[in-house]
């Protein structure tokens, strides 16, 4: 494609376009008149940005809206089928998968069980992902274009590998991205689950006014991720927040000998195990304020938020009660909250990340235009 030159009319005609088309993202379905206002541009102008959008399907006829005096005027908005994705969450339970488009539009989750280790592979988990995801929304599967997967693994994106696999039977562990695309013919991004749950805690959750914050995913694993200034860190590999990993500190092990590692002192299994405790919930508090002291030494967050299946059945009491343990027994006074994202946490951080995508690929097929 050649580059446009700045201040040529094919240059004004394109920003133009791309500028109609990102109020009607913002927006919802507008009138001519509206695009116009909102634009500062002026009628026949907006006219003609309608025109080349339609034109090239990027938007449609929505309806009309009803003006009281004169006919009514036409509202146009973006195709919600122009560019498609699919949200794909592995766990080490199962499989639930969603479809996105560049509304934002809520679509029904589709849930499905592993299938047996043998009979696993990473082409098959997400291609069936993508066929119930699609099935549930009533589209093809080959409308998809992108797609976002989480997993309960360490991801290096560029280097496109995979570590900390242990959920994962059957999926390469070198070379995976591109193993996908080549397989499926979508566009492939992974990342780590706790990451994504972390975006969908950024977008509209507990950590929507902060600059930075953690987010401590508590589950049948332990993950941590890190928000600075509204952008995942990951570490060199990938491997950034696998605390689940790390030793269990001296003052822990006091409390349980057996537990070697931070997974065992308060991941699912020792949850289930301080069900017999008289105060289940005060008992963990414990255990995860030892085991977050770590990362407050080395990133000392604002905020840190509790997930995870964990978290949530904890929720405000545990996030209290941790902030009432690191404030007595250590120099950290972060703001403890527990997770305000309703459900299909890692399901929504993809969502956000393919929406985004989306819209880029909106944006590109303006940017081809022809005048």
């Amino acid at each position: 494609m050649t580059e446009t030159v700045r201040g040529t009319p094919a240059w004004l005609r394109a920003t133009n376009d791309r500028t109609a088309l990102g109020l009607l993202l913002q927006h919802g379905p507008l009138t001519r008149n509206r695009l116009g206002e909102l634009s500062g541009l002026s009628k026949p102008t907006a006219a003609q940005m309608v025109a080349r959008l339609e034109g090239a399907g990027l938007i449609r006829v929505d309806g009309e809206i009803s003006g009281g005096r004169g006919p009514n005027a036409v509202s146009y908005a973006v195709r919600a089928d122009r560019v498609l994705g699919v949200a794909v969450d592995v766990s080490s339970t199962g499989i639930t998968a969603t479809v996105v488009d560049a509304t934002g539009a809520e679509h029904p989750v589709a849930e499905l069980p592993l299938a047996p280790d043998a009979a696993r592979s990473a082409v098959s988990d997400v291609r069936g992902a993508i066929a119930a995801a699609c099935d549930a929304a009533g589209i093809r599967t080959d409308a998809v274009r992108l797609v976002c997967i989480g997993v309960q693994a360490a991801v290096a994106q560029r280097a496109d590998e995979l570590t900390f696999t242990d959920t994962l039977p059957g999926w390469p562990t070198t070379g995976i991205r591109a193993h996908l695309e080549e397989q499926l013919g979508v566009s492939v991004t992974l990342d780590n689950d706790a990451n994504l749950a972390a975006v969908a805690e950024r977008a509209a959750g507990s950590a929507e006014e902060v600059d930075g914050f953690a987010l401590l995913w508590m589950g049948e694993g332990l993950g941590l991720a890190i928000d600075v200034s509204g952008r995942i860190y990951r570490g060199a590999s990938g491997g950034s927040g696998e605390i689940g990993y790390l030793p269990v500190p001296s003052e822990g092990l006091a409390l349980d000998p057996d537990a070697p590692t931070l997974t065992e002192f308060f991941g699912a299994s020792a949850w289930a195990r301080l069900q017999a405790a008289p105060d289940p919930v005060a008992a963990l508090a414990e255990r995860v304020a030892l085991g977050l002291v770590p990362v407050l030494a080395v990133l000392d967050p604002e905020r840190i938020v509790l997930g995870g299946p964990t978290g949530r059945e904890g929720g405000e009491r545990l996030a209290a009660l941790v902030a009432e343990r690191l404030a007595t027994g250590t120099q950290w006074r972060p703001d403890v909250v527990a997770t305000a994202v309703p459900s299909h946490p890692v399901l929504r951080g993809a969502r956000e990340v393919l929406i985004a995508d989306v819209h880029s690929r909106l944006f590109e097929d303006v940017a081809r235009l022809q005048p």
